[in-house]
């Protein structure tokens, strides 16, 4: 498969084209249009201003991931046979991508340990079960867990559950993506949300883009980054892999660049995997060999930097350039791109947050940035790349495992709910809790736990530890086949556009849309906050100050939100005004920060223990541009020119230093696990570095976490590779 010139033009046009013409263009069109926030990722489009419009006005906003996942939900109903027909373990031979075409899920079904088939059953039924499951669980040994896809509401509403059930034992998918910005930024600014709101890219002259490649995740962004190439405004790459999307777009809404395409980087530079805290270290310490950071803005408005310029000062050039795989030169370069800029955003995603010293590396950007004093202000600042469409939200709503100060108090003065005490789990302390058999029930609202889990067969076996694993979905996935309790119910839910009352969702730039839902496609699924409040009435009966059938309606919903949590009081008329905002606070303003002093915090350099051996290749993994975090809608990966899956990505010149041939079926191993028959394939990726897809290559990556963000390093990985006997042309 021949690797393109260019992201995005007529073939992502025609692709979108042929899923409208596969479902019936009309049906597609109106969904499109519809009151309802994009179900893909978090830099947000829809809501009440209409489909495929953002917050600015903008008309075009849509991408293949929208067209993707409304062609997902717009599928038909599994047929009652084909439970029936596939057993257990062909369910477990088939790709997340058959599994994710299966079709959706209308009704409740069940398996147990030692069956061979799921089984139908009514929805009394599996709610009964479920309940009586989490009764005989106690909240010592549950856990609940949240796709970034659930709303505002059924976020709120699981974790009330949790925390009147006893337990804080609740998080969210953040913590196996961008926890890591969550808490650096927290430290540094006091914030874990990024600074900058869309319009503040308007007047960006100079956007550093490290460990992203939102040419296949957040397509849409493109078209911002080409606007700022437009104004004369420079695009700096750092990605240890070169990606097409990122060095050339043509982005479908703008004839210009459809006809011309639109040169994306300015500057692109490749370190190697895990060289970016060295390499943001050396731009800093260019900048203070120099003398020229903003002296004013570092002595009024942050405090430790003597301690940073100490840390920064004792680090060794050679040191910077053999661990970032980049020249000084090039960094110096680099500086001066960034030194001559007026507004500058820094923008990242899981290539800063997926290593084990995932937190100081977005310290380390903070630091940067606070050096100069580009952030605090208009038109510059920080700005993590968040994935799902309500990731945000879910934190906003408290789907973690502590509260804010704010909400725990109003949850003991208005609702008079005293909040468990004791501390609560991540997602992989959960996941550890489970291996360790002190686990027995797991409640999964959307998503794929199983299939986000670093190391597999760990993961399978923390699973297997649980009496009830209860999943609520639209289709079916990789958890439903190896991620098993003793007994595993499946509940069918409705997706944000077939709600029949209204939700709410949260993007990146802290911007609360409402969708209006709309008329399920298919009878049997139920709405997610439907299906909680049935739970709580059965569980909780009368026993707390909590109405479940009350509940139910969403706009009461919203309404306790705005009572307990201080930011979301804007919920609490968007039914009446329909009046969506921005959440107060997040994009920092006069250089005043919400930190105990006021003032941002800069935090000292400490290079990580440099664990690779003679022979071993530093591994990540990633997404394709043919799927959506976990959920796989196509094998090719487009932009890569890679027709299938099962392929690791290396440098020309390690594949001829380890005496391989492109096409050479490979064992790639790990100190957690391996995967046989793999295909050597060629690629721009600095040399020692290698690429392999997510989620199949996590049964190579150690389930060890970054002790401050407990985000496991999905591209810290250490591999080595050994010759199989089969050769694949």
């Amino acid at each position: 498969m021949k690797q393109p010139k260019h992201g995005g033009g007529w073939q992502a046009i025609r692709y979108s084209l042929k899923l409208a013409q596969k479902v019936g263009w009309l049906k597609m069109w109106r969904a499109m249009r519809a009151k309802n926030t994009c179900k893909t990722c978090a830099v947000g489009m829809g809501g009440q201003l209409g489909g495929m419009v953002n917050e600015g006005g903008h008309f075009p906003e849509v991408c293949k991931k929208s067209f993707q996942a409304m062609a997902s939900d717009m599928q038909d109903a599994i047929p009652e046979s084909f439970f029936k027909q596939y057993t257990l373990a062909q369910l477990r031979a088939m790709t997340p991508r058959q599994l994710e075409h299966a079709g959706r899920l209308v009704t409740p079904l069940l398996i147990r340990k030692g069956e061979t088939h799921y089984r139908p059953i009514s929805w009394d039924e599996a709610i009964e079960k479920s309940v009586a499951a989490m009764k005989q669980a106690g909240p010592e040994r549950s856990f609940f867990y949240a796709s970034g896809r659930a709303s505002n509401e059924a976020g709120f509403l699981l974790q009330l559950m949790s925390r009147l059930f006893g337990t804080n034992y609740v998080n969210n998918c953040s913590y196996y993506c961008h926890q890591a910005s969550g808490v650096g930024l927290g430290m540094s600014i006091g914030t874990g949300a990024g600074t900058v709101r869309l319009d503040d890219l308007k007047a960006t002259d100079l956007y550093i883009l490290i460990g992203a490649n939102p040419s296949s995740n957040h397509p849409r962004l493109l078209r911002t980054l080409m606007e700022i190439r437009r104004r004369g405004g420079k695009i700096i790459v750092i990605n240890p892999l070169k990606e097409t999307g990122l060095v050339n777009f043509r982005v479908p809404s703008d004839v210009r660049s459809m006809l011309f395409g639109s040169e994306i980087a300015s500057t692109y530079v490749q370190p190697h995997i895990g060289g970016d805290l060295a390499l943001l270290t050396g731009i800093a310490k260019v900048i203070l060999s120099r003398n020229a950071q903003d002296a004013e803005f570092i002595s009024n408005c942050t405090e430790n930097f003597d301690e940073f310029r100490a840390s920064v000062e004792g680090t060794d050039w050679d040191d910077i350039e053999r661990r970032s795989g980049v020249t000084r030169e090039t960094i110096e370069g680099i500086t001066d791109q960034y030194l001559a800029a007026k507004n500058v955003v820094i923008g990242w995603c899981m290539g800063i947050t997926h290593h084990l010293n995932g937190t100081q590396n977005v310290q380390m950007i903070a630091n940067v940035a606070l050096l100069r004093g580009m952030v605090g202000r208009q038109n510059a600042g920080l700005m993590p790349i968040r994935g799902h469409s309500n990731v945000q939200g879910l934190g906003s709503v408290g789907v973690t495992p502590a509260l804010k100060q704010a909400m725990l108090e109003r949850y003991e003065e208005r609702l008079g709910i005293q909040v468990p005490q004791s501390p609560g789990y991540d997602t992989m302390a959960c996941m550890d809790a489970a291996h360790r058999q002190e686990m027995d029930f797991g409640f999964c609202l959307g998503g794929n736990l199983y299939g986000s889990n670093p190391a597999t067969q760990y993961a399978q076996e923390a699973f297997q530890n649980l009496k009830t694993v209860l999943y609520l979905s639209t289709t079916l996935n990789t958890g439903h086949a190896w991620g098993l309790g003793e007994e595993t119910i499946i509940l069918p839910v409705l997706p944000r556009d077939e709600e029949t009352q209204s939700t709410t969702q949260e993007s990146m730039f802290s911007y609360v849309r409402l969708s209006d839902g709309g008329k399920p496609r298919l009878e049997g699924p139920r709405s997610e906050v439907s299906v909680l409040c049935e739970i709580g009435r059965r569980l909780f009966g009368n026993e707390t100050s909590v109405d479940w059938t009350e509940l139910e309606s969403h706009q009461a919903v919203r309404e306790l939100i705005a009572d307990m949590i201080p930011w979301y009081e804007g919920l609490r008329d968007i039914d009446r005004d329909k009046k969506e905002f921005h959440v107060p606070g997040r994009a920092v303003r006069d250089h005043k920060f919400p930190t105990p002093s006021g003032k941002a915090k800069f935090h000292a350099v400490t290079f990580p223990e440099d664990s690779a051996t003679d022979g071993q290749l530093r591994l990540m993994t990633m997404r394709s541009e043919g799927q959506f975090n976990s959920v796989v809608y196509d094998d090719e990966d487009i932009y890569r020119g890679q027709e299938r899956r099962d392929v690791i990505l290396m440098n020309k010149a390690d594949i001829d230093r380890l005496g391989l041939k492109p096409d050479q079926r490979v064992k790639v191993k790990s100190e957690a696990g391996e995967m046989p028959y793999i295909l050597v394939r060629a690629f721009d990726i600095r040399a020692g570095n290698a690429l392999m897809y997510y989620p199949e290559a996590n049964i190579l990556v150690p389930h060890t976490v970054d002790p401050l963000s407990k985000t496991p390093g999905f591209k810290s990985t250490r591999v080595k590779l050994e010759v199989e006997d089969v050769v694949s042309s």
